[in-house]
């Protein structure tokens, strides 16, 4: 565990099934219920298809192999403690600071909007955001239980989706004809050729963005060695049906040039989600509040996951010597105030979408978290084989690790191919739009800029301030025991010690919540009788 203090730490105390029904539903938000209608509308419903089939097998295998380090070194920095530790503090700062400017306050307050459109963006996000808050300021494993009922109301909401959106595309509902496979026909499938299909990356990276999380919450969980690998697999289950069943879906029912679906011009505004519209389309009016509420709730959900994320994200650079020291003070109920409230007030960007217009914000922002992401899963892929080189290096056995990466080192090998890959036709995409329009180019690349500012400054910081000449770290130096909580040795299974004590202050948090809800009703029955 990250000790902030001599005195508090952060707590393991979330549940195998808290951290399983995160991977599988708990960043699902902004992305697909917004974006993906930005990528049919862009490139044709095929295009929007195979991209983010695409993006699927590119994250899944990021999934795995940052799996495989999390099981052994479950620390609440994750990628970014691993940078650090396997290949340079330059990238564990760059890969810890790109995390943390990630929002999903935006969708909040369009869907908000639904019911009450005459209330500006800028007030709902104020309604959303300090409850929001108070929760996170409560305790991890509340966290962890309202994730796993946010996420469970999502899944069973995308599950009805995407049978009501099929049966009405295959015209099973009298009196509403569905489309059927015409969207698909008379060249509809694909639309403007390579250049429109690569940018239909960005959005599905958007989309895909914080699968990475059940490596930042693994720092926190109290059976990590067990939770992680289950969590990894419910991760591709996520992918098949989440991602490529939900845009299969929109793509049969609504047609490209369909002006309910977000378009992607610099003046356009952000309109309802494609899943309300669909539900509306299928007659089923009565319920489009009742589907938006849902939709309301996946997306206060994702407001939560990020809150969770960006603030143990800054308390791991803290506690690293990567940010001030102040973030990384953790109270005695394990929650970093601090960096939460940082976290908190960069979340108020989100206002400048009432200033500027919904579409211009949502756009440069879409762009901003979606290239960084492609940038965070290219740099897991080249942390993962420096683990595995050192290692090697060090002589020690696979057998220590509690989960091992299938068809090592084909899968990082693969991550880093195809984030070059996947780059370059962004770039190309940019340059090739017609007509050429210098926005969309620093639009696309602007989370290349962040990215080598921060590794620049950082290593600037490294060789002039700290004198600090060796930018690579040895793989002899390679710290492989630190946090790590589960081992193998001479054929028998020891438990870690940061695991035990998960285990206990598990127990203990457990008897303490107990405890204080007796006392609370022994004084209510005090004063009624």
């Amino acid at each position: 565990m990250l000790s902030s203090s001599s005195e508090n730490e952060t707590k393991r105390a979330m549940k195998s099934r808290h951290l399983a029904m995160l991977a599988i539903g708990g960043t699902i938000g902004t992305g697909i219920f917004l974006s993906a209608g930005l990528a049919i509308s862009l490139a044709g419903p095929g295009s929007a298809l195979l991209s983010y089939i695409i993006v699927g097998v590119f994250v899944y295998t990021v999934v795995i192999a940052l799996g495989e380090m999390s099981a052994m070194y479950p620390v609440s920095g994750a990628f970014s403690v691993f940078g650090t530790r396997f290949v340079s503090p330059a990238l564990g700062f760059t890969l810890g600071w790109n995390y943390w400017f990630q929002c999903e306050l935006t969708a909040a307050a369009i869907i908000l909007q639904f019911w009450a459109p005459q209330v500006q963006p800028w007030q709902w996000a104020l309604v959303i955001i300090i409850p929001i808050f108070l929760l996170q300021l409560v305790h991890v494993r509340v966290y962890g239980e309202s994730e796993y009922w946010f996420a469970l109301i999502k899944v069973l909401m995308i599950i009805v989706f995407i049978f009501v959106g099929l049966i009405y595309d295959w015209g099973g509902i009298r009196g509403h004809p569905g489309p059927g496979l015409s969207n698909f026909q008379n060249s509809q499938a694909f639309i403007g050729g390579f250049a429109n299909f690569s940018q239909t990356f960005v959005y599905a990276f958007y989309s895909f963005g914080g699968v990475e999380l059940v490596a930042v919450a693994a720092g926190e969980s109290a059976r990590p060695y067990k939770s992680v690998p289950r969590a990894i697999k419910a991760t591709f289950i996520r992918i098949i049906l989440f991602y490529v069943l939900t845009i299969l879906t929109i793509g049969l029912c609504i047609n490209w040039q369909d002006p309910t679906l977000l378009t992607a011009g610099y003046n356009s505004d952000v309109t309802a989600s494609p899943l309300t519209v669909i539900f509306q389309r299928a007659g089923f009016g009565a319920a489009v509040h009742v589907i938006n509420a849902v939709l309301l709730t996946a997306v206060l959900s994702a407001t939560n996951s990020a809150f969770y994320g960006s603030s143990r994200m800054l308390l791991s650079l803290a506690t690293s010597g990567q940010a001030p020291r102040i973030f990384g003070w953790v109270n005695k109920r394990g929650v970093p105030v601090p960096a939460l409230a940082l976290s908190l007030a960069m979340s108020f960007l989100s206002f400048l979408t009432s200033i500027w217009g919904e579409g211009i914000v949502f756009t440069w922002l879409l762009n901003l978290t979606g290239i960084s992401a492609l940038l965070v899963w290219g740099s897991i892929g080249v942390i993962s084989l420096r683990f595995r080189a050192a290692y090697k290096a060090q002589g020690r056995s696979l057998s220590d690790l509690p989960y091992t990466q299938p068809l090592f080192p084909l899968l990082p090998l693969g991550v880093v191919v195809l984030a070059a890959l996947m780059f370059a036709a962004e770039g190309y995409s940019a340059v090739k739009e017609q007509p050429f329009d210098i926005k969309n180019v620093i639009a696309t690349y602007i989370g290349v800029v962040l990215y080598i500012v921060l590794y620049a400054g950082y290593t600037a910081y490294e060789w002039f301030a700290l004198g600090r000449r060796q930018h690579f770290v040895s793989l002899i130096d390679v710290d492989l025991d630190g946090n790590a909580v589960w081992k193998r040795g001479d054929g028998a299974r020891i438990r870690g010690q940061d695991e035990l004590e998960g285990k206990e202050m598990e127990e203990m948090e457990g008897r303490k919540a107990t405890m204080s809800w007796f006392r609370l009703l022994s004084k209510v029955r005090e004063h009624v009788y």
